[in-house]
């Protein structure tokens, strides 16, 4: 039976203070202060209450020494002598995490995060040291081994003890993986996704930005093809032809908002989408679609054929009284034209505008589908998109145009039928930025994700974002993130935005992020049972992440190195 049981040797003092969470506990002696460690945990005795304890952590360990205060009577002795007299005041602060006692309707102890009561002054406490810290960690394990539990790794206080997430939790309500340039979010990440690869109907996408996850041996890996590989079908590459842009996409692919002659061009250029994407429906006979078609409807159409009519307008001449004179919009697209032919010729858009023809028939949309989101096929619970291969400058379209299908196909997918998915957004500081100063390319992959993390998640919709610089990711999604996964932070920007992420009664526990080990992290949220730092698993497979040892690779003699191929690999845009 797991019950705490407490001696004079676990004794840390009583309290003195309480403030709703804030617990301060005056300690007598010096040698009860050496038991108390920042971060650990401390049981607080509630009077009255057989077999109930509070559960707080050590926030702050304070040694106060004062010069006492003399009373008149002795000041008007002027006795003068050896003693010292100075005061000592011992003091700890704590955060009050949860409740710990006997459940007698299932017959066991448990922990709470819930306080349904408060301690009293004097009430005792006591630290959790040796048997009565396994005790309390047994506990916590057990409540995790649930049939939706997911293993993270084991508690720093307590490595005995295994650390669970509820993986309902952590998916249902968005979470945050956040840590700087080695501090491990990749192999965290990786060890999420191992475990989740062994359900049977997971759903996970993970959006790799650099490759790092190419060789999980347990995923079904997708690739935006590179300028060598236009045209070829396969069921690896994952083309997305321009007719999936909707209109605020297409406008910030081809229009700069800047010309005089800006919504002309918008005008012009929705109103020839409209004409090709009509005549293709009419054409199949698609009247059902027809009669609820917009601009935005996932239609093919040709764009040469809206090139042609814009250079039309853009040449047109119109007879007039004294002959022909320039029609109405003479001239006026000739930036537009410009840009759209630069986009098609450039082989790194390649995969917009010179996709197979099988990418332009009515059914490529739901091809492309079943490859984002199939999950009944073996070894497609987790896709890998590798979307290393698109230019800088339109990565945050297209990869908010690949969210945006999923997230309404998964809306439009009939409540009965649908399954929760999550996508896994590495890297999102480079395509989630904050919105202040923004161009509009990078503002549409924003929208896109914003929506997901406002409304995704009543259509079984998650996001878990990863940034090594979590204060340039957009904060309304960033808010959004009821669980934290933070590992080492330096920056002081980056921790002040984890900081908003926190309850506030356990913002002082970031204090500890600049100094925690590879793989530690700080684990706070719905998911988690106790607020804690956490030695996440390493995972069997790893990210080709790992920092290069350079002083180690200087040692070795090499053969000579290979330039020649390397600027060829540079030309043909591939490593091979």
């Amino acid at each position: 039976m797991a019950i705490l049981k407490f001696d004079e040797s676990s004794m840390l003092g009583t309290v003195r203070e309480i403030d709703t969470r804030k617990i301060s506990v005056l300690v007598e002696k010096d040698e009860d202060l050496r038991k108390a460690r920042v971060g650990h945990l401390v049981a607080i005795e509630i009077s009255g209450a057989s077999e109930t304890w509070l559960i707080a952590i050590i926030e702050r360990v304070i040694r106060f020494v004062g010069q006492q205060q003399d009373s008149q009577d002795d000041k008007t002795k002027k006795e003068t002598t050896d003693e010292s007299n100075e005061q000592v005041v011992n003091n700890v602060r704590l955060a009050l995490v949860g409740s710990f006692g006997w459940d007698a309707t299932i017959g066991k102890s448990v922990f709470t995060r819930s306080l349904s009561q408060v301690p009293g002054i004097t009430d005792n406490c006591f630290v959790l040291l040796g048997k009565q810290l396994e005790t309390f960690m047994a506990v916590l394990s057990e409540a995790g081994e649930g049939e939706h539990s997911l293993e993270l790794g084991k508690y720093v206080i307590g490595e005995s003890a295994k650390a669970y997430l509820d993986g309902n939790k952590f998916f249902q309500r968005h979470a945050a993986i956040l840590g700087s340039t080695g501090s491990g979010k990749s192999w965290t990440v990786a060890s999420i996704l191992e475990r989740a690869a062994k359900l049977s109907t997971s759903n996970l996408i993970v959006f790799d930005l650099h490759g790092e996850y190419r060789e999980l041996s347990y995923a079904r890996h997708l690739r935006i093809p590179g300028p060598d590989e236009l045209g070829i079908a396969s069921d690896e590459l994952l083309y997305l032809p321009y007719w999936l842009l909707n209109a605020e996409e297409m406008q910030a692919m081809f229009i700069d908002r800047s010309e005089f002659s800006a919504h002309n061009q918008v005008m012009a250029f929705q109103d020839a989408v409209v004409v090709q994407k009509k005549e293709i429906l009419q054409k199949l006979g698609k009247q059902d679609v027809l009669n609820a078609f917009t601009l935005d409807s996932p239609v093919p159409f040709s764009l040469d054929e809206v090139i042609k009519k814009l250079k039309d307008m853009n040449e047109e001449m119109k007879q007039g009284a004294r002959g022909l004179k320039q029609g109405d919009f003479y001239g006026q697209f000739s930036r537009l034209l410009t840009r759209l032919n630069s986009k098609l010729s450039d082989k790194r858009y390649g995969f917009l505008f010179n996709a197979p023809e099988s990418e332009h028939d009515y059914n490529a949309m739901a091809r492309t589908a079943t490859k984002l989101m199939d999950y009944a096929t073996k070894g497609a619970q987790v896709k890998v998109i590798d979307f290393s291969e698109v230019p800088a400058d339109i990565l945050p379209v297209i990869v908010g145009l690949v969210a945006r299908i999923i997230y309404q196909i998964q809306f439009w997918t009939n409540h009965e039928k649908r399954r929760p998915l999550a996508l896994i957004c590495d890297e999102a500081h480079l395509y989630l930025p904050k919105k202040e100063g923004k161009n509009p390319v990078g503002l549409r992959a924003i929208e896109s994700f914003e929506k997901i993390a406002k409304e995704g998640r009543k259509y079984g919709v998650a996001l878990v974002i990863i940034s090594q610089r979590p204060s340039d990711v957009s904060t309304t999604i960033l808010s959004q993130c009821n669980n934290v996964i933070a590992l080492r932070l330096t920056n002081g920007d980056d921790r002040n935005t984890v900081s908003k992420l926190m309850p506030e009664s356990l913002e002082s526990l970031l204090d500890v992020l600049p100094i925690m080990d590879i793989g530690e992290a700080l684990v706070v949220g719905d998911a988690v049972l106790l607020p804690s730092r956490i030695k996440v698993n390493k995972p069997d497979e790893k990210p080709l992440s790992a920092p290069i040892d350079f002083w180690s690779e200087w040692m070795k003699k090499i053969e000579k190195p290979d330039f020649d191929k390397a600027v060829e690999n540079m030309r043909k845009q591939r490593r091979k």
